[in-house]
């Protein structure tokens, strides 16, 4: 049975009926053809069926592996949607060490560099490898005769935190390796997890909306969101990843960059189509500079291009750096304007019930500060500075630490978005607003989970109950969990109701019972 080209299923059939070799035979052959439209739908952007008819395999395969419990395996496709919660992360020693690049911002750096590779290869003609340089998480990935084994986080480059079931929700994450000419038996790859531009701005809106700590950029988003402990709130996530070097491979070798680069798709592993390979400064200059107009433009966030010398036996001849290798470079763009888009806004409700509008921004680097939201303070300001979501907007630091809109920046013939107003209703709990002065409140209370948060948070501050260990977190986590729906239930909180928190065991649970107790 091949589903490969023609995915068919008997979906009628009785899953009680059928003899046991029949479901194994079914359930190889839906993840065969799941893990195939997978790789077309992310790698090559080429779909050969419907959402429809890929949730009816996917569905199928679910249904079988509860049916037959023992043809369950940890590389299912099902798998990716989140596996049991953990109490902490195990390190894992990388199999090779993951360097970090020496980074310049300017030209004349740049080409110093070019001039050093220059200097000690024999080559006179010399090829290098160009990258986009990715503002996301570093994970190593490894392969062992094609299936997926575990993934972790690059760490201090030795040793990293072992994440394999968060890595699995990325769909864009191969759990087996295509056949291409061939599969080593082991396979280290290095890659980077990052969160599209698109993705982020939704999440950080449900964040603000139910009154989280928005992340601060997309890097942050990815990078918290791969050491959640439980896999099952990272699924759905916008999570992408793309692989740019080989660590270490056993039963097959490589004389190039460029040429484990064209490899990688074969194997079903994603690159990124601003790859390039070029011979010349002048060549790596016009890539810098390509690259930096087109920024941002693109789905996802860059802070620069990686200049890589692309043949193995020539890096290997330079060597490395305590920290980084001779052979590669990062050349950093300049800081942005402080100028931006204005994504969307979005309304946060505060501990006494006051509703904000908060600018979610592209993310921009001010004075060295990534800032991805700033406040409108009310109503009335929004509208004076009338400002809507596609925008261009000049951004600024009051006193070097608030983030402040200053103004919107003028686009002549492009059609403005709709004018903002207060929303009639909590955008949390759905109460009726009320307007006192300028601005605006929700009158629900405690009923209102952000104000609910907002009271338990200053209640265990230190200038009023002062409860060590019963922090923002925990705050938020009792009251989403609804394990607390009053101040009063603090004092009626077990350990095992805390250790339904996030974060929490034993230890810790039973160092915070005693406080709530007295």
């Amino acid at each position: 049975m091949n589903f490969k080209k023609n995915p068919k299923t008997d979906f009628k059939k009785d899953l009680n009926k059928m003899t046991k070799q029949e479901a194994r035979e079914e359930v190889k052959a839906l993840r065969e053809g799941i893990e195939y439209h997978d790789y077309l739908y992310y790698v090559k952007n080429q779909p050969e069926i419907s959402d429809a008819v890929y949730d009816k395999l996917f569905y199928r395969l679910q249904k079988l592996e509860e049916a037959y419990p023992e043809l369950q395996t940890n590389t299912s496709p099902t798998r990716r949607i989140g596996g049991q919660p953990m109490e902490k992360f195990k390190k894992v020693k990388h199999s090779k060490v993951m360097l970090s690049l020496k980074s310049v911002l300017d030209e004349t750096e740049a080409k110093e560099f070019h001039r050093f590779i220059s200097r000690n290869t024999n080559e006179k003609k010399i090829s290098y490898l160009l990258e986009p340089k990715f503002d996301g998480l570093s994970v190593e990935i490894v392969y062992e005769h094609g299936g997926f084994q575990y993934g972790a986080t690059r760490g201090n480059g030795e040793t990293g935190e072992d994440i394999p079931e968060n890595l699995k929700t990325i769909k864009t994450l191969p759990m087996h390796l295509r056949d291409g000419k061939a599969i080593p038996s082991f396979l280290s790859v290095r890659g980077e997890v990052f969160m599209r531009k698109q993705g982020f701005q939704q999440l950080n809106k449900e964040r603000i909306e139910r009154g989280d700590e928005p992340f601060a950029n997309p890097r942050n988003a990815a990078a918290g969101t791969m050491r959640q402990l439980d896999p099952g709130k990272i699924a759905g996530r916008p999570l992408d990843i793309l692989f740019y070097e080989i660590l270490a491979s056993e039963g097959m070798t490589f004389s190039s960059h460029w040429e484990v680069l064209k490899q990688f798709p074969e194997w079903g592993l994603k690159t990124n189509p601003h790859n390039r390979k070029v011979s010349s400064f002048e060549e790596i200059k016009s890539y810098h500079q390509q690259l930096s107009k087109q920024r941002n433009n693109l789905e996802y966030e860059i802070d620069g291009i990686v200049i890589k010398l692309d043949d193995y036996g020539q890096r290997s001849a330079l060597g490395v750096r305590h920290r980084s290798p001779r052979w590669a470079l990062a050349w950093k763009f300049p800081p942005k304007e402080e100028v931006t888009s204005l994504e969307q806004i979005v309304v946060q409700v505060g501990r006494t019930g006051m509703l904000t509008p908060v600018a979610l921004l592209q993310p921009v680097n001010v004075g060295g500060v990534t800032i991805s939201r700033a406040t409108l303070h009310n109503e009335e300001e929004a509208r004076n500075k009338d400002v809507r979501p596609g925008d261009k907007v000049r951004v600024a630091r009051a006193g070097d630490v608030i983030p402040e809109i200053i103004e919107r920046v003028k686009q002549p013939g492009k059609k403005r978005g709709e004018k903002f107003s207060m929303p009639k209703r909590c955008p949390v709990c759905g109460a009726h607003v009320f307007k006192e002065g300028a601005y605006y409140f929700c009158p629900a209370g405690l009923s209102c989970p952000p104000q609910l948060i907002g009271r338990i948070i200053h209640y265990a501050s230190r200038n009023a109950m002062d409860i060590d260990g019963l922090g923002d977190k925990t705050a938020k986590d009792l009251v989403q969990k609804g394990i607390v729906k009053d101040i009063a239930d603090l004092y009626n909180l077990s350990v095992e109701d805390l250790l339904k928190l996030d974060g929490f065991a034993e230890k810790s649970a039973t160092q915070l019972y005693p406080t709530l107790c007295v």
